[in-house]
């Protein structure tokens, strides 16, 4: 059984952050596990941290949705000073009338209005679960893209570092060589043929030397970058011999599994979820909508009204009501239509896509997959290498000795070796990044998935 990602990532999300700022903030002298440089790059890695944002943004964005269905209460005030002079034709003034006067109005309201149909805002009320679990897999998806990223860089350090110490070996070796080559050309054994050979092979050295010394700066550069350190330190593998065990089930398991957990494939999923819904709520632009209002109002006048006659005292009117309001639409200029045939087509554009989340992922999962088979079998084949690459050196210097072998058999022998020794421990963290490329590409890789590589690392 391949292992369920949900408790792995409840367990990842409930590590604090100020634990990984902390770390990040501590000294860089001591060597870092890839388990504790990642939780510094958690506090640190932009890409990440906008992804989090972007997560918390579409959970606002999918919880706006409630407003359509729930009640809407609204409160209306305000507040009047009236200037009133009426004047007669007749030019006489009624008896008892007072003009021209004052007068003042103030009045407010609340009003609750529950929508009891309206298609359009129910289709809307129910694009907020796909959207909510779409913002999940999106985030979910930075959280192993920073994990991969991380361990890239952890082992591209290791790789480096492990190619300036053969380069550095393979220069003291042709260094020996180079002064037995002279020697023996002193004593008049050998040509100086022998001693140019060794020469050229010793200045090829210190070139490769320099490359790699720049290669190991850029490395730990890029490291540093990930993880929010300055000089981060990755520690080495215990035994170079021990790996993670190749997988047990077949990659067509990876594969059905990846069809439903990758957070791509998800991810179109629920756009394709919503585009549906999207094409029920345009439809819905057709049909009536019904609310329900309630009302409680009431005006306060002082000094009369325009109506009254004669100076009265204040008045208070209250009219509370309720009301059902029926809205059908007639004609709204074709827009409506028009809207409909646009929803059907991006329905059918995130159907296409679906299926192309589906081969992409189905295709990385096996390239992965099979990737990480070959490169097993590829540590199997340079450990068999290096130990053959090493008998022929051996070989050939005891050959150089006697006088069978020339200097350039010697040197040839070296080069092979130490490129060799190269090849493998390249290959070595290629299969431990690949086991987590696999389970990137099938969904189901979480912070956990690093403990047993982790666990292969010095103490």
């Amino acid at each position: 059984m391949l292992p369920n990602p949900s408790v792995s990532r409840a367990i990842f999300r409930a590590l604090p952050l100020a634990a990984a700022m902390a770390f990040a903030f501590a000294s860089g002298a001591q060597a870092q596990s890839l388990v504790e440089l990642y939780d510094a790059a958690r506090g640190h890695d932009a890409t990440y941290i906008s992804a989090k944002s972007l997560y918390d943004a579409n959970l606002a964005k999918a919880n706006q949705t409630l407003g359509g269905i729930l009640p809407n209460i609204a409160l209306s005030a305000s507040v009047s000073r009236t200037y009133f002079d009426m004047r007669y034709d007749s030019g006489v003034t009624p008896p008892g009338f007072i003009n021209p006067r004052y007068f003042g109005t103030a009045s407010g309201g609340v009003t609750l209005t529950q929508p009891l149909y309206r298609p359009a805002v129910w289709f809307t009320y129910k694009q907020g679960g796909p959207l909510l679990q779409q913002a999940a897999a999106q985030y979910e998806a930075a959280e192993q893209d920073l994990l991969v990223r991380v361990s890239q860089a952890y082992f591209d350090v290791l790789t480096s570092e492990d190619s300036l110490e053969l380069v550095q070996a393979q220069k003291k070796a042709v260094g020996e060589q180079l002064a037995s080559a002279k020697r023996n050309f002193e004593v008049g054994t050998t040509t100086i043929t022998g001693v140019r050979d060794a020469q050229a092979r010793y200045d090829l050295t210190t070139a490769q030397e320099i490359a790699a010394d720049n290669d190991v700066r850029i490395k730990r550069l890029a490291l540093d970058l990930v993880v929010g350190l300055s000089n981060a330190k990755p520690k080495r593998l215990i035994d170079n011999s021990l790996l993670v065990k190749a997988p047990s089930e077949d990659v067509n398991v990876w594969v059905s599994q990846s069809e439903s957990v990758s957070p791509a494939v998800r991810q179109a999923q629920l756009a394709l979820d919503i585009a549906a819904l999207e094409v029920s709520k345009a439809q819905a632009g057709h049909k009536p909508t019904l609310d329900a209002q309630v009302n409680y109002a009431g005006t306060r006048n002082t000094s009369g009204t325009s109506n009254t006659t004669t100076s009265v005292s204040d008045t208070h009117i209250y009219t509370p009501s309720a009301a059902i309001v029926l809205n059908l639409p007639i004609f709204s200029g074709f827009a409506t239509d028009y809207r409909i045939q646009e929803t059907v087509s991006l329905e059918g554009k995130a159907r296409a896509d679906l299926e192309a989340a589906k081969r992409n992922t189905a295709q990385a999962t096996r390239t992965a997959y099979f990737g990480v088979v070959s490169g097993l079998s590829q540590v199997q084949a340079y450990e068999a290498a290096e130990a053959s690459s090493q008998s022929s050196l051996d070989a050939n210097k005891l050959g150089y000795s006697v006088g069978v072998n020339i200097n350039i058999d010697v040197l040839n022998a070296q080069s092979q070796l130490y490129q060799t020794k190269r090849d493998l421990a390249k290959a070595r963290y290629d299969v431990l990044v690949g086991t987590l490329k696999l389970r990137q590409a099938a969904g189901t890789l979480s912070p956990l998935d690093l403990q047993p590589i982790n666990a292969l690392l010095k103490p």
